[in-house]
């Protein structure tokens, strides 16, 4: 059936292949807002095809010669449509493959757990936190794969955990194969820890956690996003430091690109940690609970002075960082303050010479790679970043390629690494 799916989709003219996409994307209740970017995209897309008599007929290629000819160019306005290309063409792609569209993100409000495996998804939240000891953000994270994972367990009858057969695994598995290797590889982990927990409860008789598929993602799969230096100073220079909105966003983006600071040691940076007497930042990490202590550098300071005594609303919290409105809250836990970037980059008119991520951890990249061109050893970057191991400070020489061939010659830090 699905193969059929897949020709009539793919096989139509050009116009009526992308009129039902846009007929899923409504089928989803996509706002007004989204759909007219995806129209504008697609639109765009059959007017390059007809233009060029590239064929009427969609096809992967014809969607990688339009978006290699539609890069966004320096002074392009950053809201223009060419701004959503690279999604826009991927949810086509995803259409042509099997004649309908998913939601990259899933609503977790339509989420049905079945009712007998309620107390097993508690039971195993608090063996989460008072066995195994992760982090709030962990368990959320994790929790909330769990729950899609009963849901679709619920969707083919099954109603309690110890139903469960290895053709129901694969099935979940097959079920994600939209989703990019890094994120199923997560998802397979934490389906496969609670599998091990529902053995270890003895409401599965089995081990069917090495029925799940090994999904390897390299470590350094990917070159680390880096802003080019110019592109940073103007990011920095547009911040307008007169309002509150600006002296706040000023100083987190000083302490990601100064410091290298993590996103949850921002959003948790208490007032406390500040030391002024010797002007450092001693912090224990979000990450790795590890303590790390930064020098409070006299820009990085200021700043931040400027904000808690001009910008920061009164408030008894210890936390650095609030929100601008009552009632004066610190970031959620699974903020990841994108919106402190994005908004000051588009005032800026910055476009990138080509697709890459530019939120706060990509100014931690950035830092990295500086002083990698520097010429920083390793032990010394990562004790800044707050590594737990110098293997971890090697992606960012991906980054560099002059500074790549100087640790690939360097026989003394590759034997230390070791």
């Amino acid at each position: 059936m699905e193969k059929s799916t897949q020709q009539v989709s793919s096989h139509l003219p050009l116009q009526q292949f992308v009129a039902g996409a846009v007929g899923e994307l409504e089928g989803l209740h996509y706002s007004r807002r989204t759909l007219d970017r995806y129209r504008a995209v697609w639109r765009h897309f059959v007017e390059f095809c007809h233009d060029r008599s590239q064929g009427d007929e969609y096809s992967q290629e014809l969607a990688k010669q339009f978006c290699a000819a539609c890069q966004i160019r320096e002074g392009e306005c950053p809201n223009s449509w060419k701004r959503h290309i690279v999604f826009a063409l991927k949810v086509l792609q995803d259409f042509a493959h099997d004649g309908h569209i998913e939601r990259p993100l899933t609503d977790m409000q339509k989420i049905q757990v079945p009712a007998l495996m309620s107390a097993t998804l508690r039971n195993y939240e608090l063996y989460c936190r008072d066995r195994r000891h992760l982090r709030p953000s962990s368990i959320c994270v994790r929790m909330r794969e769990i729950a899609i994972f009963a849901d679709f367990l619920g969707s083919r009858n099954i109603t309690s955990f110890d139903q469960i057969q290895p053709a129901d695994l694969c099935a979940f598995v097959t079920s994600h194969h939209r989703r990019a290797a890094k994120s199923v590889s997560r998802i397979v982990s934490d389906v496969r820890s609670f599998l091990q927990f529902l053995l270890l409860r003895g409401i599965l008789q089995q081990d069917l956690s090495h029925v799940l598929p090994v999904v390897h993602v390299p470590r350094d799969a990917a070159v680390p996003s880096v802003w080019e230096p110019e592109l940073l100073v103007r990011l920095l220079e547009v911040v307008d430091r007169t309002s509150p909105k600006g002296k706040r966003d000023y100083a987190i983006l000083l302490l990601a690109c100064r410091l290298g600071l993590r996103v949850s040691d921002i959003r948790t940076l208490s007032i406390d940690d500040l030391k002024w007497d010797t002007a450092t930042i001693e912090i224990k990490q979000s990450k790795t609970l590890a303590p790390l202590c930064l020098p409070l550098t006299e820009e990085v300071g200021e700043a931040l002075i400027d904000y808690l005594r001009s910008g920061r609303p009164q408030s008894d919290r210890r936390e650095v960082f609030l929100t601008l409105n009552a009632p004066f809250l610190p970031f959620g836990e699974t903020a990841n303050l994108y919106h402190v970037v994005e908004y000051w980059k588009a005032l800026a008119g910055i476009n990138f010479r080509a697709p890459q991520r530019h939120g706060l951890h990509s100014l931690r990249h950035t830092l990295a790679t500086r002083l990698l061109h520097e010429q920083t050893p390793f032990q010394v970057i990562g004790d800044i970043l707050g590594h737990a191991t110098t293997t971890s400070t090697l992606i960012y020489a991906k980054a560099d390629v002059e500074t790549l061939r100087t640790a690939a010659l360097n026989t003394e830090e590759v034997r230390h690494v070791e």
